[in-house]
């Protein structure tokens, strides 16, 4: 297994916020698995081909090239043995934060673990509604299309956001010092952080402190939508 210095975790949102424990005797950190009403990744197609990357074939692949056990990267990423076998098997999504415990765990970048095929040359890269990753959560309806670099993550981020009628989008405080900007394109979101309260209606922008508890809900009869950007210190 590489060491490498420890990348800090992405910490998006209540799907990517996962608290962590020691599960070896060296410093790595690993995260536990998020329930099953947490969001999962659906990763609809890459840059180029139209069909989505199997990132189970892949992490197998990486694993195996490292002459890692199932059991070996199950303790070294803080995932279950069983919820590895079905990532590999294709049978289960991960979400961002697995994904990113898994690869920290093979000493690789979380893009790695989703990128296809060459890199694009043209002077301008059009990106599909399915070529973009969505994180959705059915209990809480809403839904996160992640528009930025993986590779950015933990770092700074930016998100097209969908909330159905009633659904609401909770986190915990992120690091020190992080705050987001929220650009509403439909209907009306509310922003509830640090004992404030606001409603942003359609064109209009806030920015607030996210390193505290905080949310965005929707009380509306109908869908409401923005662009969520994250923006960590440093």
């Amino acid at each position: 297994m590489k060491n490498s210095p420890k990348p800090t975790p992405p910490t998006t949102q209540s799907a990517l916020e996962v608290p962590s424990k020691t599960t070896r005797k060296t410093t790595r950190k690993a995260g536990t698995v998020l329930p099953p009403t947490s969001p999962s990744l659906v990763h609809t197609g890459g840059a180029v081909a139209s069909m989505p990357p199997k990132i189970g074939e892949i992490l197998q692949r990486l694993r195996i090239e490292q002459s890692l056990t199932l059991d070996e990267l199950s303790r070294a990423a803080g995932v279950s043995k069983s919820m590895l076998s079905e990532i590999e098997r294709e049978r289960a999504n991960p979400t961002i934060a697995v994904a990113w415990r898994l690869a920290n765990a093979l000493g690789i970048s979380l893009d790695k673990l989703f990128s296809q095929t060459i890199a694009v040359t043209e002077p301008i890269r059009v990106f599909k509604a399915h070529d973009m990753p969505v994180l959705v959560n059915s209990q809480d309806k809403y839904q996160l299309r992640i528009c930025g670099p993986m590779e950015l993550a933990g770092k700074f981020e930016w998100y097209e956001l969908c909330l159905s009628a009633g659904g609401q989008l909770v986190s915990p405080g992120h690091d020190s010092g992080t705050f987001e900007v929220l650009s509403v394109t439909q209907g009306a979101i509310e922003i509830q952080t640090a004992g404030a309260s606001r409603k942003i209606k359609t064109g209009e922008m806030a920015r607030y402190a996210a390193d505290v508890p905080h949310s965005l809900k929707n009380e509306a009869a109908g869908e409401s939508k923005g662009l969520l950007i994250v923006i960590h210190p440093g």
